[in-house]
């Protein structure tokens, strides 16, 4: 599959999760008021969606990332992009990107369909960007150190001092599969839940 049917593809899953999500956040979000943000400048900000709370009109924008790869299973962990290459330059990836407004990520897991027209269930864990960034850096864990291992390493998996390989997560290059060759930080959502930066939605 080329790289233009690909995001065709992964546009036709994004708009037919986006039912379930909105049924979610209104089931389990009582306290919030929410739109969906249909800006393309807002989107390339790191914002999906708004979440206003009822009573003093905070605002928190919202940035969903699903594993619309792995449909049909649920994965213990999830991957933030800590760099990438585009026209043979290294950009910041999501994560650290400093121009993204995010203040939570919706990480969206275990997604089925059990009918072809519609998503069925998936799993949403809010995760407080600001907080897991302060998390890392306590233990030593920050954009530049993490990107170091970039140049000392080869496509795969990358185990590394300051966090436990099977419990906590590792780092992964893809450096022969995707044309970006994306450094990804792999974190596991029962840590991340259990550090206080996560909260399991559904």
């Amino acid at each position: 599959m080329n790289k233009k049917s690909s995001f065709k593809t992964d546009l036709a899953k994004e708009r037919k999760l986006t039912p379930l999500l909105d049924s979610y956040y209104s089931l389990h979000l009582k306290n919030y008021s929410f739109e969906r943000v249909s800006s393309l400048k807002e989107q390339l900000e790191g914002v999906d969606v708004n979440f206003i709370h009822k009573t003093n009109s905070t605002l928190f924008h919202v940035d969903e990332k699903a594993q619309l790869d792995y449909i049909n299973d649920d994965l213990p962990t999830f991957a933030f992009e800590i760099s990438y290459y585009k026209n043979e330059l290294q950009k910041e990836g999501w994560f650290y990107d400093s121009n993204k407004k995010t203040h939570f990520y919706a990480l969206i897991t275990a997604i089925y369909d059990d009918d072809e027209t519609l998503f069925t269930s998936c799993k949403i864990t809010l995760v407080n960007r600001k907080k897991l960034q302060l998390i890392l850096v306590k233990k030593g864990l920050d954009y530049n150190m993490l990107n170091s291992q970039y140049h000392k390493n080869s496509h795969g998996k990358i185990c590394i001092d300051e966090l436990d390989c099977r419990e906590q997560g590792y780092l992964f290059l893809s450096q022969k599969n995707k044309a970006e060759k994306p450094l990804n930080l792999i974190l596991k959502l029962e840590w991340l839940l259990k550090l206080g930066v996560a909260k399991r939605l559904v």
